[in-house]
């Protein structure tokens, strides 16, 4: 059985600094295309950041330079390292794990998903 738990989420004052972590369980975060998504209330689910099964990471443009995304094999885990958070980083943050496989199929799993809440 295949599982992603979340962990770091919290309230946070605006400018501050959160680390995210996704610890897996059956499955090997090393082989996966392991990624991070956030949605906030009311608006669609977006992309925050991947890194892929051959060390190649990318986050969204427009948090570039405040948030970094990691993974650490031995832990099994990902990592989501935020900084100068806005009050608009508001949102639930969840890792997604995406396998492509013999052209066609597709493993994918999701996380619960963690509460980012940046507010004074």
């Amino acid at each position: 059985q295949v599982q992603l738990v979340e962990s770091g989420g919290g309230l946070v004052q605006p400018g501050g600094s959160l680390s995210l972590s996704c610890t897996a369980s059956g499955i090997s975060v090393g082989l996966y295309n392991m990624s991070w998504y956030r949605q906030a209330p009311g608006k669609q689910r977006e992309l925050v950041a991947t890194i892929s099964n051959r060390e190649n990471t990318n986050v969204s443009d427009s948090l570039k330079g405040r948030f970094t995304i990691s993974r650490d094999n031995a832990k099994n885990t990902l990592y989501l390292q935020m900084n100068s958070l806005k009050p608009e980083d508001t949102a639930v943050y969840s890792c997604n794990a995406r396998l492509t496989w013999a052209l066609t199929n597709v493993d994918e799993y999701w996380g619960q998903g963690t509460q980012v809440t940046v507010s004074s």
